[in-house]
């Protein structure tokens, strides 16, 4: 059970903000009525400052785990007011740092040997302090200039404690707003539990970093640190030191003559690279995870910090996103709400007709207005918003990949406040699509896959006709051991595993072409027995 200190606390806090205004309580049952007024307090209080900074102030006082929880939150804007959204996105994660000799205790535990012998140099002042973890600066024996992060001590009993009273005051919420089915309190809870306690491994995070340096290790658009695997654990990650310029220190980059056209453009294309090339996104990219390198300030680059929070798609997620937004941008409505439902984000009993209507309502008005002010991720938003109207279940891979474009968007204005990000992402999905689905694309995922299906040849002909007795026709005569078919059905078999043999064989070499001819014949002789 979580301790009850800490509900006294939330208590508190709730009553000194005034959070009662954020439960409509005349609308609820009397009882509940009583029992909520002496938990949050009365509705009318004397704070003069507006709600959402209210609620902003009520979580940094809350702590750390807290403060987390409502940057998290305001990334759901498709569950928030804007206003609330807008304030719990300046929430600052500056926590005061824990003392140099735990840092050092927690390395040479985790590490096995004293700093002293690790490291050439080690600075006791931390360079950073957050929520679960700060960072040292280092220097390997071998010369090389490292930070390292170390997991703040005895922070997943804190986020543990935390996160239960979230998700018990979550279903309070539940239960008690009426909109709190809509709201689905319960799961960005659970959603984020999960989200906090994975970056308190810091190896995954490594391996995140890791994972994007190689996806980028050619590019001069992104650059990620090298990570020290002989340096890091779970608890402790090393890498390598970076210098560059903030991504919001705009009077640094304006003295350098830094091309913010460029930079904003190449913020878009990084982005929608890892989407589609690589299904692997960076979705925590705010400006304190961001560093410019401007050393050729016409063509600057970016380097990007703690991958503690990545964003994948599937493949079938990847296609019909690409296929959205493209008939988005063709206002081709129709096909939009098709999509949603072949891709089952909306229920397959949807109404195409009632869909397409509601996602018209919302995009139209957008279309409306000068290039400049369009807002491709607030469209996206909408239309996630109006799928939601059609119970459409939250995707966790789509709320990151929305907020990381909100991120990203944002982040491309604040830079270069013309930016068009519809003529720089249009090319972009018009030729991944191209891409995709040319020729030898196609033929080499056919070779991929080919092995996988070698693999069930051998099982193919009972499959085939197995499948064919489930849907026999009435010619279907039945004996001791085996129904058999007719011809029409047996020549179907045949047909149907030539095609299937046929296309995994397509530029594939002589000797596996043969082996796979062979299992043809056996499917044949043994479909005809």
């Amino acid at each position: 059970m979580p301790s009850l200190k800490r509900l006294a606390q939330i208590r508190h806090t709730a009553k000194k903000y005034g959070l009662a205004e954020f439960l409509p309580l005349q609308a609820l049952p009397a009882t509940a009525r009583l029992l909520t007024r002496p938990f949050l307090g009365p509705q009318t209080h004397k704070l003069t400052q507006p709600r959402a900074e209210r609620l902003r102030l009520a979580l940094e006082s809350l702590g750390p785990v807290f403060i987390k929880f409502g940057q998290a939150l305001s990334t759901r804007r498709d569950l928030l007011p804007l206003d609330i959204a807008d304030e719990l996105a300046k929430l600052q994660d500056q926590v005061p740092p824990f003392s140099n000799e735990l840092a050092r205790e927690i390395i040479e535990s985790e590490l096995g040997d004293s700093v002293d012998n690790l490291f050439a140099e080690f600075l006791a002042e931390p360079l950073a302090s957050a929520s679960v973890a700060q960072v040292h600066k280092a220097k390997l024996r071998t010369g090389e200039s490292v930070v390292i992060k170390v997991i703040r001590p005895d922070i997943e009993a804190t986020i543990i404690e935390d996160t239960r009273w979230m998700a018990w005051l979550a279903r309070w919420i539940t239960r008690l707003h009426p909109d709190g089915h809509r709201l689905k309190a319960q799961e960005v809870v659970a959603d984020y539990t999960a989200t906090i306690l994975d970056e308190l491994n810091l190896a995954r995070e490594a391996a995140n970093a890791s994972q994007l340096r190689r996806n980028f290790e050619n590019s001069d658009q992104l650059y990620v640190p090298q990570v020290y695997w002989d340096y890091t654990t779970s608890r402790v990650y090393t890498m390598e030191e970076v210098t560059g310029i903030p991504v919001n220190n705009r009077a640094q980059l304006e003295a350098l003559d830094v091309n913010f056209k460029c930079l904003a453009e190449r913020g878009v294309e990084i982005f929608f690279t890892q989407v589609l090339r690589d299904s692997f996104f960076h979705a925590d990219m705010h400006p304190g995870n961001i560093l410019i390198d401007a050393n050729n300030p016409n063509t600057p680059s970016y380097i990007a910090l703690d991958c503690a929070i990545i964003g994948s798609l599937s493949a079938d997620d990847q296609y019909y996103l690409a296929r959205n937004l493209l008939s988005i941008f063709k206002r081709d409505y129709r096909t939009v709400a098709e999509l949603h439902v072949e891709c089952g984000w909306v229920p397959p009993d949807t109404r195409v007709q009632d869909f397409e209507s509601a996602i018209r309502t919302v995009c139209e008005p957008v279309f409306e207005k000068p290039i400049a002010e369009l807002s491709f991720g607030q469209l996206l938003l909408n239309l996630f918003q109006t799928a939601s109207r059609f119970d459409m279940p939250i995707q966790p891979s789509l709320v990151l990949l929305q907020k990381t474009l909100l991120n990203i968007e944002g982040l491309g204005r604040e830079l270069y406040p013309q930016l068009n990000l519809w003529d720089t992402a249009q090319p972009f999905l018009e030729n991944w699509m191209q891409e995709r689905y040319s020729a030898s694309n196609t033929l080499q995922r056919l070779k991929d896959e080919a092995p996988g299906l070698l693999e069930q040849l051998p099982k193919l002909p009972n499959q085939l006709i197995d499948r064919l007795l489930q849907t026999a026709s009435p010619q279907t005569v039945e004996t001791p051991q085996r129904q058999v078919q007719s011809p029409l059905w047996i020549i179907g078999s045949w047909v149907l595993g030539g095609l299937t043999v046929g296309t995994a064989l397509s530029g594939m070499t002589a000797t596996a072409a043969g082996l796979s001819g062979a299992f043809l014949l056996l499917i044949l002789w043994r479909s005809a027995r």
